[in-house]
């Protein structure tokens, strides 16, 4: 075994490699890059060295630099993680070259499932069944269109390599292929440097089940079992679970022996994943391998009681698999959640910033929280915007099931906007719950989703103004209780003291009445409603209440100029507004179309001074690996764009002069 490894990438994957290392007595040398001087992976390992600035090609992505750390350090070998260079057959051919282990898989096996197209053409002589489409070397868009209309639609562009769902497109008509591909090759490019695609028959209400595998460098090979991750969104996963709901005993080993063999006929050692897409009627076809371990490797650790990461290590020294096919089974379900920062209400864009206040739920045999960040730590815009993965087990599946709505229940994110709520009301559509499951749920459950927003509770209002008047009490009693400006208790010539604080949720403006009662709690006027509260509120922020006749417990936490309300599982941001703000909600944006986030302009779509209608795409920006296509909000005329291709805009710089057509037509040029 190994007595000093390098952890070549950074978040929870390298986190969670140092602490199996540490568990087995092995040192660990982390790399960052100058954004990551303070992360939690760097503050756990034994030792960490800077390779570079915070863009991840001037650091995670530079190998001569993570091996000359190693030599540095007396790393024997090199755990890549997943993402960055875990799929770089040249890094693994340059730790060969260097006398150091790669922990992962040969180069040849990296190399011969690293192009998606030559993967599948390997695959057909293995047996392997694949998807009807077109996986050539030819990428002349006429050429590639015309093989699209033969498949017949709707198809998939897929980059040929890479994956996580960058550089793919459904497209359902002719007249959209051209712009669908140029967009994929433009975010392949990026996202892996190789433009390269192929074009699929999408397969309607699939689903998308991977194996995991696992192979050593004395020929044996097993496989995990399975993990469902249809649930999805811009074919990226948002649950993974295993066993895959309604999987018989005779398909698993079927899938199995496919995959198992798919590894075998390139010489697979380590831990990786056979991918599949399958139909509605149990067919399944060969999609992909991820030549890594992947990001939801722990729900096959918790059905299976294993440590993906500890046979890696295991087998990259050379040892044999622990165990044996036949050894292997199954016990209960496991579910992960994906928490990201990120607005699912805006079309999931990332969200960056410090985190405030974190605050998972309790760990235990039940539940899993795998991160790579603390309270504190900050979500910048270099990196995938992952908070951490939540991994639940029980039994069966309904009690796994009830496990992470209660665990999501107890998540508190203050600072950055997460996915916790959507998650919330993804676990709880019936769809899921009864695992009525395809990549299209998220789609077809957007009723249920995305609802129409609804009216603050007032119980809500009572909790946020709580928190307020005992954090001015709090403040108070700090300073100096002789000065009559340190009291806050509503004084009022000829009437009874009161307080009205004004507070702000989304849309919605309430001025809350406080009078003092006799029990040193108050009584709170909420629109026609006059409410009995008190409550301590702790220093993290919880908050245990009465209201009237209800206990509650709950928190409130200061982010910015927000408090947080945390309650019943429900996240509502406050806004305390000054009694003398003059005219309007005070944050709101004016002028034209601002970038929602910080990245770079590659691509504009529209010409200025013409004419656009509502929805119309106007230019596409490029933010965390991903592309967003910003579009018109109105009929109206683009008359400028305010940067070029290639152009880093900041978050909130204006992009374009847009005058809608009503504006115009009055000639004063606004912007809409």
């Amino acid at each position: 075994m190994f007595t000093k490894i390098l952890i070549a990438n950074r978040g929870e994957i390298a986190c969670r490699v140092i602490r199996t290392a540490r568990r087995l007595g092995i040192a660990t040398v982390a790399v960052h890059s100058e954004a990551d001087a303070n992360a939690r992976h760097v503050r756990l390992a034994d030792e960490a060295v800077c390779i570079g600035a915070a863009a991840a090609r001037e650091s995670y992505l530079r190998g001569d630099r993570i091996l000359e750390a190693a030599r540095a350090t007396g790393a024997q070998a090199i755990h890549p993680g997943y993402g960055f260079l875990s799929e770089n057959e040249d890094f693994a051919e340059a730790c060969a070259a260097a006398g150091m282990v790669f922990i992962g898989p040969p180069a040849s096996a990296i190399r011969a499932m690293g192009s998606k197209s030559a993967a599948k053409a390997l695959m057909a002589e293995a047996g392997v069944p694949l998807t009807p489409g077109y996986h050539g070397d030819r990428q002349e868009p006429d050429f590639l269109a015309e093989r699209a209309a033969e498949i017949g639609y709707p198809v998939l562009i897929k980059a040929s390599a890479g994956g996580g769902g960058k550089g793919m497109r459904r497209v359902d008509r002719p007249e959209d292929f051209a712009a669908a591909l140029a967009s994929c090759q433009r975010e392949a490019l990026n996202a892996f440097g190789d433009s390269h695609v192929l074009v699929e028959k999408y397969v309607l209400r699939p689903r998308h089940i991977e194996i995991q595998v696992f192979g050593d460098t004395l020929g044996g090979c097993v496989f995990l079992f399975e993990r469902d991750c249809s649930v999805q969104r811009r074919h990226q996963k948002v649950l993974e679970e295993a066993p895959a709901p309604g999987m018989t005993p005779e398909r698993r080993a079927a899938m199995g022996r496919a995959a198992v063999d798919a590894a075998r006929a390139v010489g697979y050692v380590g831990a990786g994943t056979v991918e599949f897409i399958v139909q509605p009627d149990g067919a399944f076809y060969f999609m992909e391998m991820n030549t890594r371990l992947q990001v939801e490797h722990p729900v096959t650790e918790m059905i299976t009681g294993l440590d993906l990461v500890e046979w890696q290590l295991r087998v990259a020294a050379g040892e044999p698999l622990p165990l044996t096919q036949d050894a292997l089974a199954i016990d209960g379900h496991a579910i992960e959640a994906r928490v990201y920062a990120e607005d699912a209400d805006k079309g999931f864009l990332p969200s960056t910033g410090r985190l405030l206040h974190l605050a998972p739920p309790l760990e235990g045999p039940h539940v899993r929280v795998d991160t790579g960040v603390e309270q504190g730590d900050e979500i910048t815009p270099h990196y995938d915007p992952m908070i951490a993965k939540l991994i639940v087990h029980d039994r069966d599946r309904p009690r796994a099931l009830a496990r992470l709505r209660a665990a999501l229940a107890q998540y508190r994110i203050a600072g950055v906007t997460s996915n916790v709520e959507f998650l919330q009301r993804l676990v709880a559509t019936p769809a899921f719950a009864q695992a009525d499951l395809d990549t299209a749920l998220i789609e077809r459950e957007q009723a249920l989703l995305f609802p129409a927003p609804q009216p603050v509770p007032d119980e809500v209002w009572a909790l946020a103004a709580l928190a307020e008047l005992q954090r001015e009490a709090a403040e108070a009693a700090a300073g100096d209780a002789a000065s009559p400006w340190s009291v806050a208790d509503g004084w009022r010539l000829n009437l009874a003291p009161e307080r009205r604080l004004a507070l702000r949720c989304g849309e919605q403006t309430l001025t809350v009445g406080a009078q003092p009662d006799a029990a040193g709690g108050w009584w709170l006027s909420i629109g026609g409603t006059r409410l009995q509260a008190s409550g301590r509120l702790g220093p993290d922020g919880t908050l245990a209440a009465r209201l009237g006749e209800r206990r509650v417990q709950a928190a409130v936490v200061v982010s910015a100029e927000r408090r947080q309300v945390f309650l019943d599982g429900r996240t509502w941001p406050v806004v305390r507004v000054a009694r003398l703000q003059a005219g309007g909600r005070g944050d709101e944006h004016g002028g034209g179309l601002k970038a929602p986030m910080p990245g770079k302009v590659i691509a504009l779509l529209a010409t200025p001074g013409t004419v656009v209608e509502a929805g119309t795409p106007l230019l596409v920006m490029e933010a965390m690996k991903m592309e967003h296509t910003l579009t018109a909000p109105a009929r109206g005329r683009l008359q400028a764009f305010r940067f070029a291709v290639g152009d880093q805009v900041s978050d909130g710089a204006e992009l374009v002069n847009f005058a809608a057509e009503a504006a115009e037509a009055a000639g004063t040029g606004a912007a809409a």
